[in-house]
């Protein structure tokens, strides 16, 4: 299990004295009010950086770390995750998962069936879509509800689903 969930990307500088829009990856973009510190991953490391404010913009969340103070520290940054400690996470009710742990399950059908592997979440405003991608059925779009999925195990690494009549064609 990843031990470090991505929560955001940032997308921008944000004005000149060091805030930076991001895009927040997370289901409650809120989180950003409660933590206090998020790790920047730099592609060669993970560098802590204390959250000072806090603002929302349309889609984004506009942040303030103690760390950067000019558009000039900030701009190389652009494209970079922020993530968090697993621990730090937003607490998951029943039947959440988070994607990082999803991703690579092994999916069969109700009947025992090897069906694929879950390579990708997509986020819709109704419900999530699970890419699958199946040695015999190529890439399978399979919507994230309870007629769809019937159990997931992230422990054993599994995933079991019921195809809708349709979604295979």
């Amino acid at each position: 299990m990843e031990e470090m969930l991505q929560v955001g990307v940032i997308t921008s500088a944000h004005g000149i004295r060091g805030e930076v829009k991001v895009f927040p990856t997370t289901d409650d973009p809120a989180r950003f009010q409660r933590a206090q510190r998020v790790f920047l991953d730099t592609g060669k490391e993970n560098m802590p950086l204390k959250i000072q404010n806090v603002k929302f913009f349309k889609q984004f969340v506009i942040l303030k770390f103690e760390e950067f103070d000019s558009i000039n520290d900030i701009e190389k940054y652009r494209k970079c995750p922020l993530l968090v400690r697993r621990e730090d996470a937003v607490p998951l009710g029943e039947d959440e998962y988070f994607i990082a742990d999803m991703i690579g399950l092994s999916v069969v059908t109700e009947d025992e069936e090897q069906f694929g592997t879950l390579s990708d979440v997509i986020g819709t405003g109704a419900n999530d879509v699970y890419v699958i991608n199946s040695v015999r059925h190529g890439e399978v779009l399979v919507p994230a509800i309870k007629e769809c999925i019937l159990d997931v195990d992230i422990k054993a690494g599994t995933m079991k689903i019921h195809l809708l009549d349709g979604l295979l064609s």
